[in-house]
């Protein structure tokens, strides 16, 4: 897989990047597993993730794919294979928004 420097200073990046967005919510756990056995056995290392994740589907609340991501990964042992990218201070819910410890 090629890869790049992540800014000046940072890792070496996959060139391509897994979204986790289905992940906990669209797609099964146990595809998840296999999609993230196959993508990090073939050097695609970088995973894109967000708490926010399937919030907006009934029945949601998010942290969906975190939450499978962090399930693969004490199965797999692959955490120290992966890095592991998310976003933060996205809207969570009424009055669920920003960094603070609240």
């Amino acid at each position: 897989m090629k890869t790049r420097k992540l800014g000046h200073t940072g890792p070496e990046v996959p060139v391509l990047c897994l979204g986790g967005n289905v992940f906990g919510w669209t797609v099964s756990q146990a595809d998840s597993f296999r999609q993230l056995d196959r993508a990090v056995g073939a050097g695609l290392a970088l995973i894109d993730t967000a708490d926010a994740y399937s919030r907006w589907a009934p029945e949601h609340h998010g942290g969906g794919s975190e939450s499978l991501l962090g399930e693969w990964f004490a199965k797999s042992g692959g955490r120290k294979d992966v890095i592991l990218a998310t976003k933060v201070g996205m809207e969570m819910g009424e009055g669920k928004k920003g960094l603070s410890s609240e």
